[in-house]
């Protein structure tokens, strides 16, 4: 028999393996073809009924990532009025072994045939336990070079891979990247476009920052921040989004401190959102200690927090426990 006989034609979704001739009782395995990310074979046994497999080949990526696979299997016989038997089409089914699609064929086959799968779809399962991702889908390639882009910068950063810029935080010091900073930030951009000594001396003084805050900083304009890093230095990366203009991280941060106030911080947030004009986080301030009754549960903070607080605020405040007592 020659090689041939065991070789799988494809595309980029289309495999066919012809059959030139199937002895009774025998078995043939094909040669490995590839579609998508795996390797793939078809097998035949032949008894008194024709059993068609098709499954991936074992590997490391099959067992930790198995296809999710959408397809349509025909049988067409090569001669005469070329016969064809199509079993119905498989739907986002798992394959992981010889035995996850097996298709009985009872009706004899003479003669050459061929064995057709269209692959529609193949999908590989989320990482964070959310619906497959076809492989295939739209934007998938950008995808990818989305997330390599920010691997490199991410690496360029992490392994000080030519880095020109020292940045001094008030306990340590980081090396960054002209280009990149510019690129984030217009105020970076600024020092770097004009004779100042930022750019001299290829260093920027941020004394109001610690070296966690300044490394965190930094990750987020690299692409590379942790939730958790991120959670920690909150105020810090606040404070440093309005000083350099970042205006998403400054969103991020308003977004992010909306979601856990409470007694312990609410004066501190409500402090920050007068400072930094971040009305969202103001105004659920306010209404946290007006409507919902909290300003009682810390009376005492409260009454030291009015006798340092701007008298905007404090004019805010006291409009908002009026609004408040309309309703009552």
């Amino acid at each position: 028999m020659t090689e041939s006989a065991y070789r799988v034609e494809t595309t980029a979704r289309l495999a066919q393996w012809r059959i030139d001739n199937l002895a009774s009782c025998t078995y043939r395995k094909s040669d490995p073809f590839k579609i998508g990310n795996w390797n793939w074979h078809l097998s035949l046994e032949k008894n008194r009924v024709l059993y068609v497999k098709l499954y991936p080949e074992i590997s490391n990526l099959t067992r930790d990532n198995p296809p999710i696979a959408s397809f349509i299997i025909r049988v067409v016989c090569s001669a005469g009025d070329r016969k064809a038997f199509t079993h119905p089409e498989i739907k986002d089914k798992q394959l992981k072994s010889n035995e996850d699609f097996v298709w009985p064929i009872e009706v004899p086959l003479t003669g050459k045939f061929i064995i057709d799968v269209e692959f529609l779809d193949l999908k590989t399962a989320s990482p964070n336990g959310g619906e497959p991702c076809s492989i295939w889908a739209e934007g998938l390639t950008q995808k990818q070079s989305n997330a390599t882009a920010l691997a490199c910068l991410g690496r360029m950063l992490t392994q000080s891979i030519h880095t020109d810029i020292i940045i001094n935080a008030s306990n340590g010091s980081i090396g960054a990247h002209r280009a990149v900073l510019s690129a984030r930030s217009p105020v970076f951009h600024s020092m770097f476009s004009h004779n100042l000594q930022e750019k001299e001396l290829s260093t920027i003084n941020i004394s109001d920052m610690s070296i966690e805050a300044c490394q965190a900083l930094l990750c987020y304009i690299y692409g590379n921040i942790k939730h958790e890093e991120f959670l920690a230095h909150r105020l810090a990366l606040l404070r440093a989004a309005d000083k350099y203009d970042i205006s998403d991280l400054k969103e991020a941060c308003h977004e992010s401190l909306l979601e856990d106030i409470d007694t312990k911080n609410v004066l501190e947030r409500l402090q920050n959102a007068a400072l930094y004009q971040l009305p969202k986080l103001k105004s659920s301030c306010m209404r946290y200690l007006v409507r919902f009754g909290k300003i009682y549960d810390i009376r005492d903070d409260f009454n030291a927090f009015l006798l340092c607080a701007e008298r905007e605020l404090i004019t805010d405040i006291f409009h908002e426990v009026l609004n408040t007592w309309k309703g009552f």
